[in-house]
Parts: C-alpha cells; structure tokens; sequence
C-alpha cells in the first residue's frame, strides 16, 4: 500500500480526530455549493455531507471530491437506496450518511469501500447498524434521543463506538450531549440553510467550532 494509499483509509479517522462535527449541507445547489464548503473548510470542517434530497446533489457531490482538498472527507447524506451507493462512489464520495439503519446500505457502502454513518434510535438499531459495519452512529433525532436517553444507550454500546446526535443541535446544547457521552455532531439548518450566503455559513461554522474548543 502506498503513502497516499494509506492516508486515504484512514481519511475519516483523521478528519474525525480534527473536527468530529459533521456539515449537512441539505438543499444546497450545484451553483452555490462550493464557496460555501470552501468556507467550511476554512473553519475546520473536515467531513461535509450533501443530502440526497438536495437539488442535483450528485452534481455537488463531484464539485466538492474536486474543489476541496483531500483531507476533506465528501459525502451523501439521506442514503436509503443501496444502488445509489455506488452513484455517491462514481461522484467522489467517500461516506454515506443515512437517516436510518437499513444493513443492506451499510453493507453496500462497506463493499464499496466507503465510511457509513447510519441513523439510529434505539440500542437494538444501533446493535443491528455496528454489526453491519457501520464506523459510527448517527444518533436521529437528538430532538427526541435527549443526552438522558443517549446516557442510558451508552452503557450498553461499545465503548470505542463514536456516537453523533444530529437533530437541532446548536453550538450551546452540545456540552449536555457531550456529558452523555457524545463524539461529535451532524449540524443541519443551525449551521445552513438553503439560499444562505457563504459568509453566513462561514459566522456559523466559527460559533460552531469555538463551542465545540471551548468544551
């Protein structure tokens, strides 16, 4: 295995070490998508989701794999068909993030050489994800798995699993997540919205991180 080889397996840890806050990047248009992902690189983003419910979201997909450095870890979020797996591979994606945790999509991602982030609830969905494959969990929605709920799910679930309440979350409601035994975040419209500017993103993205230094 080459030196760049290696670097690229382990793209997601390293990213994830960086920065564990994951950018949803839902409704975003091809036009628009990277000046903002530039500004979310900038900040210290590291892994940037583009829904697949978004407008064209494949298009964005393959500006970003080529408008953004390597360390930046491109994905898909809202995966629920395994064939648009490979389509999310063949833009330059590297990881795929779903709202729930159909193990035909985890299994499809892991055969494709991608890093899966499927959406549990319960311990029993997120038992079923890990042994699937799954790198980590995205815990969905944090509106409802309070840091209370995550507290209880967390002394059943391995200890080294990563764990990211995605859901309403904002930069002052991640310590009580954190006490409950989060790893990071996926951050939707606190973060962005659609038709917002770049330089807006950038305000956001910069409260975001502080929060997440200052814990």
């Amino acid at each position: 295995m080459t030196e760049a080889s290696k670097q690229d397996a382990t793209a997601f840890d390293t990213a994830f070490s960086s920065l564990p806050l994951v950018a949803i990047l839902r409704g975003v248009k091809p036009d628009e998508v990277e000046p903002i992902a530039r500004m979310l690189y900038d900040e210290g983003f590291r892994l940037i989701e583009v829904p697949l419910n978004s407008p064209e979201p494949f298009e964005s997909i393959t500006r970003l794999a080529h408008a953004l450095p390597r360390d930046a870890v491109i994905g898909a979020g809202t995966v629920i068909d395994p064939a648009d797996v490979a389509r999310v591979r063949d833009a330059g994606g590297r990881l795929i993030v779903m709202p729930h945790g159909d193990a035909a999509v985890i299994r499809a991602a892991k055969a494709a050489g991608m890093w899966c982030l499927p959406g549990v609830s319960t311990p029993t969905e997120a038992f079923a994800a890990i042994a699937a494959g799954a790198d980590a969990i995205k815990i969905f929605p944090a509106e409802v798995i309070t840091p209370v709920v995550l507290r209880a799910m967390r002394a059943v679930l391995p200890p080294g699993l990563r764990t990211l309440p995605v859901g309403g979350i904002k930069p002052d409601s991640m310590d009580a997540f954190l006490a409950a035994g989060a790893n990071g975040f996926g951050l939707g419209s606190a973060l962005y919205a659609p038709g917002m500017a770049a330089a807006t993103v950038g305000e956001r993205a910069r409260a975001f991180v502080a929060a997440w230094h200052a814990r």
